[in-house]
């Protein structure tokens, strides 16, 4: 085995341990809280020594920064235009729905201050793609694409839980997507954003 092979060994069995350590967090938060979390409580439920979680994350605020990438990362995976629509639409809502303390997590950092480019990479494309599709369907009348995005992923993720908690807490899992994915739909269309 050559050096170059042995160290991509060495890179991948890294990646895949920190990829299960995050995936690990992940489910302790959603079953007992982000304040549960924290590296002693991740080495337990891997079943490594705290020296593994300390290779991996310097301190539970890396931790809490992988976490909250990983789950970026899960959002803007919605977002790949090869997607239709609905099944965009569809993950966006799933996602929301069943990540409560997740998202919780993701929307304190969407919400504070600082360069959004940074939790959401793509902003920038987005904006770009919304404001064309605005400035077709609306040719007389100037739209802030900006403030339209912030609404869209505001919508989209914090309007799942507002109406599963507060408006129709009985209704299950995939009729609140049916609904949201109907008139999230309808809005876009109105818009002149969505042809599908």
């Amino acid at each position: 085995m050559t050096d170059e092979t042995a160290q991509q060994r060495r890179y991948k069995s890294f990646e895949d341990t920190h990829q299960m350590l995050i995936e690990l967090a992940v489910g302790l938060i959603a079953d007992r809280g982000i304040d549960a979390l924290s590296l002693s409580a991740l080495a337990r439920a891997a079943g490594v020594n705290r020296t593994t979680i300390y290779y991996h994350f310097t301190d539970r605020d890396a931790l809490v920064a992988a976490v909250k990438l990983w789950s970026s990362q899960q959002i803007v995976a919605a977002f790949r235009p090869e997607l239709p629509r609905q099944a965009r639409i569809d993950y966006v809502t799933r996602f929301v729905l069943d990540n409560p303390a997740i998202m919780s997590l993701w929307i304190e950092d969407f919400i504070a201050p600082g360069d959004i480019r940074a939790s959401y990479p793509h902003w920038d494309a987005l904006v770009s793609g919304i404001g064309t599709s605005l400035a077709v369907a609306f040719p007389d009348e100037p739209i802030d694409a900006e403030v339209y995005c912030v609404m869209l992923l505001t919508s989209a993720l914090i309007g799942p839980r507002v109406f599963r908690h507060r408006v129709a807490p009985d209704l299950d899992t995939e009729a609140t997507i049916a609904r949201f994915r109907q008139e999230q739909q309808r809005v876009l269309r109105r818009d002149g954003i969505a042809d599908d």
